[in-house]
């Protein structure tokens, strides 16, 4: 008889893997006075992508036997990304609201300063001066935080799961064998 596998649990550990990575590099760029480089940013996307990747498959092959749907694989991979963007926004709380609540305001004079390089009048740049103070505090960072952390993950899983899955025969393949 077969074990059902409960998959919150068995990706736990993975979600925190993730989001203990997602820390470690917002750390180091927080050092390096790096927080608002924006490539350097991006380039966390891809490590974020290789590392998913390792934890789905390694969620297939240590609890799933070595066989797993498309299916169960988004959900494995929407399942660690929520761990880890939920690790993510505690963290960028902490780091926006106790760590440096300075970051907040280099953030928003960054902001202004890309409206002029666009070309904005100051009018305009005003206006969006007052909606970006509104939303910029620690709060509404890390919520954000969460909802972009879950649409990035989401999409992420979507492709991934093409290269995860693996699918068997079920009446060869079963995991007795």
């Amino acid at each position: 008889m077969e074990e059902k596998v409960n998959v919150w649990k068995a990706n736990l550990t993975n979600g925190l893997l993730l989001g203990l990575a997602g820390v470690v590099y917002t750390l180091i760029l927080y050092f390096f006075d790096q927080s608002t480089n924006k490539s350097l940013g991006n380039a966390f996307m891809i490590i974020q992508l290789i590392v998913l990747f390792f934890l789905m498959k390694s969620y297939r092959d240590n609890f799933m036997h070595g066989m797993i749907t498309y299916g169960q694989a988004v959900g494995a991979g929407v399942i660690i990304c929520l761990y880890s963007a939920i690790i993510m926004a505690v963290f960028s709380y902490i780091l926006y609201a106790f760590i440096d609540p300075g970051l907040i305001d280099k953030m928003i004079a960054m902001s202004e300063e890309a409206g002029l390089k666009k070309g904005y009048t100051q009018e305009q740049i005003d206006m969006g001066m007052k909606f970006t103070q509104k939303i910029m505090n620690p709060p509404v960072l890390a919520a954000m935080s969460v909802f972009i952390g879950m649409f990035m993950g989401t999409i992420m899983s979507l492709i991934l799961a093409i290269f995860v899955r693996k699918e068997g025969n079920p009446l060869i393949d079963t995991p007795e064998n």
